[in-house]
């Protein structure tokens, strides 16, 4: 039976696609870092209480980077270059959402609309992740190898989240409460494409490392594709909506980075 467990369990328990995998986790996770530690480095004044919540945004996702490499070293596996058409980080930068890398990478200071614009496509995507580990500790949990690890970041991600919806929140009541939603809906309709499209290109490449029937893999583009539909019609508004997070996730952020558990 095709179902979620069982094609994780099929890349979890094959040395090549476990690598593959935990590559392209990696490399997102540290991707994420450098760019939140840069725009930490770059908060104008008037914001300049976020700069230690994104830094420890940033060293959450350095961190997620170190779990998934150890993984790796734990079964004596070496990173493997990540192709172009999975790397969901570079992908939604080149198609202009969140902030450009030239711009953080210049020492300008960045403005209020473009820590809105950081912020809002921080809560797209933070939903996105945090709904992929809640599947994966739902599945794996308990699992010897890698449920400490799924669970620390699973946590973490739900930080990540509840601090993006109380911010965007703070700022929608300091007036920019029109550029945020129509920020959150464009970050929303480009992330469920470029979802989409790696979802495939990932599925693609585990597939001719497992050596998948062509029927399966047309099963699972053709699942993909109707998860998409779903999103492009309503799915969308689960990550365009804010709320105050419950008492125990406020002010998620406010604290200095936590470090990694072991993982083997």
């Amino acid at each position: 039976m095709l179902s979620a467990r069982s094609l994780f369990t099929e890349i979890l328990d094959n040395d090549e696609s476990f690598r593959l995998f935990c590559s392209i986790a990696a490399s997102g996770e540290s991707q994420g870092g450098w760019e939140n530690c840069r725009i930490a480095a770059l908060v104008p004044p008037a914001l300049a209480e976020l700069a230690p919540k994104i830094a420890r945004h940033g060293a959450d996702e350095e961190k997620h980077g170190r779990i998934f490499n150890g993984l790796l070293h734990g079964r004596h596996l070496e990173p493997t270059p990540v192709p172009a058409d999975t790397d969901y980080t570079m992908l939604l930068e080149r198609s202009g959402i969140g902030l450009a890398h030239s711009r953080l990478k210049a020492d300008e200071p960045l403005g209020e609309q473009d820590i809105v614009t950081y912020l809002a496509h921080s809560r797209v995507t933070e939903q996105r992740a945090s709904e992929q580990m809640a599947l994966l500790v739902k599945l794996f949990g308990t699992h010897p190898e890698i449920g400490r690890a799924v669970r620390q970041i699973a946590r973490d991600e739900d930080n990540h989240l509840a601090y993006c919806h109380e911010e965007l929140l703070r700022l929608a009541r300091d007036g920019h409460g029109r550029l945020i939603q129509h920020t959150l809906r464009e970050c929303a309709m480009a992330e469920i494409a470029i979802y989409r499209d790696v979802s495939v290109a990932v599925m693609t490449h585990m597939g001719e490392i497992l050596r998948w029937p062509a029927a399966k893999t047309a099963l699972l583009r053709a699942g993909i594709h109707a998860v998409h539909s779903y999103e492009r019609l309503i799915g969308w508004r689960r990550m365009t909506s804010l709320a105050m997070p419950e008492p125990r996730l406020r002010n998620a952020l406010g604290g200095g980075p936590v470090a990694a558990e072991a993982t083997t």
